[in-house]
């Protein structure tokens, strides 16, 4: 099957499109057939080599953790799945690194995986499943209620986007940053206040905040609009001895778990048009696609996720 590997750590140029073994499933896993991928900052992340002291890879290695496809195969197992299944995933980090989603084929376990809403397409689907999970998630670790402020570092990035709109479901009034060509794309996804990081610093115009999720590595500032009580999550950076030390406020970093139970939560709200998707820009399954797609992620300025299109 093609698959983009890299095989050492570096800049976009390491990675490449080639063939390499079809993946074999185990009991409790599927064979997915891909058709389309997302880019997210911790693939690139670990291109560069930064996540080498928590997933001691061995080259060659296929990076990509979203995924969007057809069942082809089903583990002795696996109940709920069968084959022909349209499904998306956030799959498990593969401890060798050669499973990702960056390739025809990847084994997926069942309890990651989520039948595909009808009303999207692969693309869509593919730009769902880590960012969407990771906004769900860190919203139930800062105990988000109704009623409640929140402020969402960078709005208009893949996390933030289903972040302002599952915060509003929630009953939340929501803060965000984004750049002014971004206003009104976040405003229209349910923003009430929108800051331009770029003029105004955040605790200029915040205060008194009940919860701050940062994307974008601003934890001083965003531990400073809490009020006394407050929660703060940051999934970009990480906390300082001072910062974790901080009695009168919640400060914790979050991680990403695959869930397939999670995932069906935000297809629901996809089915029934309540969670709207962005993309930025499709790029085709070549070495060149891929590439590009990984210096228009890394740009920062990505107005939704970025997608690969593997298959038709």
């Amino acid at each position: 099957m093609k698959a983009a590997i890299i095989k050492k750590y570096g800049d976009v140029n390491e990675l490449e499109v080639t063939d390499i073994d079809k993946p074999a499933i185990k009991a409790d896993e599927v064979l997915v057939e891909n058709k389309s991928t997302s880019i997210n900052p911790i693939d690139y992340k670990a291109r560069q080599g930064l996540l080498q002291s928590m997933f001691p890879w061995q080259f060659p290695v296929v990076l990509g953790w979203d995924l969007a496809g057809k069942i082809v195969a089903t583990g002795d197992q696996v109940i709920d799945f069968k084959v022909g299944d349209e499904v998306f995933a956030r799959p498990d980090i593969d401890v060798k690194g050669i499973n990702g989603a960056y390739a025809e084929y990847t084994a997926v376990k069942a309890d990651k995986l989520a039948l595909k809403p009808e009303n999207i397409s692969f693309e869509e689907a593919a730009a769902v499943p880590l960012a969407g999970l990771t906004a769900l998630q860190m919203l139930r670790q800062l105990n988000l209620v109704a009623g409640q402020k929140i402020l969402i570092q960078a709005g208009a990035g893949g996390v933030g986007i289903y972040a302002i709109q599952l915060a509003k479901k929630m009953g939340a009034f929501v803060a965000t940053t984004a750049s002014p060509n971004n206003h009104e794309l976040v405003k229209s996804l349910g923003a009430d206040l929108v800051i331009d990081y770029h003029k105004t610093p955040i605790q200029k115009i915040l205060s008194n905040y009940d919860a701050v999720l940062d994307t974008v590595g601003d934890i001083e500032h965003g531990i400073d609009v809490l009020k006394s009580g407050g929660h703060f999550v940051t999934i970009s950076s990480t906390l300082t001895d001072a910062q974790k030390q901080i009695t009168d406020k919640h400060v914790m970093t979050g991680w990403l778990k695959p869930n397939g139970q999670d995932l069906a939560i935000l297809a629901d709200a996809i089915s029934s048009n309540q969670l709207k998707i962005v993309i930025d820009s499709v790029y085709p399954f070549t070495t060149k696609g891929i590439r590009s797609a990984h210096e228009r992620s890394e740009t920062h300025h990505s107005r939704g996720k970025v997608i690969v299109k593997i298959k038709d």
